[in-house]
């Protein structure tokens, strides 16, 4: 429709320094913006790439240090320029792959799934050619 935008996804996380470093570090986002509301008693920080585009908002409750986990999310996915580089180098650094780059079934895109410290899922989705 006219006038609408996606502006975020908003993931629930136990421990939001552990959060920011895994999606800065290993994906490659900025922290865009922060707001403790301690009267609320949670913190929001909100990431993203140069250039704008959709955000992820992590959201740490305070005292929550974990989630149960529900059926219907699925994932988050991120293009990535060469996805068996990229797998190699989040392994090294103890990112767990939980489903290793090659061909999604029954095609030819190459993709690969990671895990962040809380167990979400993201697709890892190789973008133009190597």
């Amino acid at each position: 429709m006219a006038g609408f935008s996606y502006l975020h996804t908003m993931l629930r996380v136990g421990d939001l320094d552990r959060s920011v470093a895994f999606y800065t570090t290993h994906l490659g986002m900025k922290e865009l913006r922060r707001r403790d509301v301690p009267d609320g008693k949670y913190t929001l920080v909100f990431l993203g790439y140069e250039g704008g585009g959709t955000e992820l908002e992590l959201t740490y409750n305070y005292g929550v240090d974990s989630y149960e986990m529900g059926k219907a999310f699925g994932h988050l996915a991120i293009g990535v320029p060469d996805i068996y580089a990229t797998c190699e180098k989040m392994r090294a650094a103890g990112v767990k792959i939980s489903r290793e780059p090659g061909p999604v079934k029954f095609g030819t895109t190459l993709i690969a799934f990671i895990d962040d410290p809380d167990g979400y899922k993201i697709e890892l989705i190789q973008r133009g050619s190597l």
